[in-house]
């Protein structure tokens, strides 16, 4: 059953420009060091950056909270698998929230993509709560 949809667009030059006018303070209080050495890695480092912004903003909708209630940036982080696929970590507020709308006898499994065409990322997240067999 989904319990929660979010989606959101970032602009990539917007992106750019906060990473221009604030670098380091900017990254340190949105992203995690493993998402800032993703980005550091990559050709598009605002690209990254941006992907992962649409992703935490998707996210907290999908978390039916949007950033204003008291879920902090870096309660949500995108990391990849070996084979690319983004996985969202959820902590703090973001992991409470997450297991305070999951129904007993459910486990919840946030499901993300990204996808980015210059000068857009978009990210979709989907909350899934399965029936925890057994």
């Amino acid at each position: 059953m989904i319990i929660g949809i979010g989606t959101d667009l970032a602009n990539i030059e917007r992106i750019q420009g906060v990473l221009d006018r604030h670098g380091d303070r900017f990254r340190n209080r949105v992203f995690t060091e493993i998402e800032q050495a993703k980005a550091a890695r990559r050709k598009d480092e605002a690209g990254t950056y941006a992907k992962r912004w649409a992703a935490k903003e998707a996210c907290s909708k999908a978390l039916g909270t949007g950033l204003a209630m008291g879920i902090a940036w870096k309660d949500m982080a995108v990391t990849n698998l070996r084979t690319g696929q983004p996985v969202m970590h959820l902590t703090g507020w973001a992991a409470a929230r997450l297991a305070e709308m999951t129904p007993p006898g459910h486990e919840a499994i946030v499901h993300v993509t990204l996808t980015d065409d210059h000068p857009w990322a978009q990210a979709f997240v989907v909350i899934e709560a399965r029936p925890i067999r057994g």
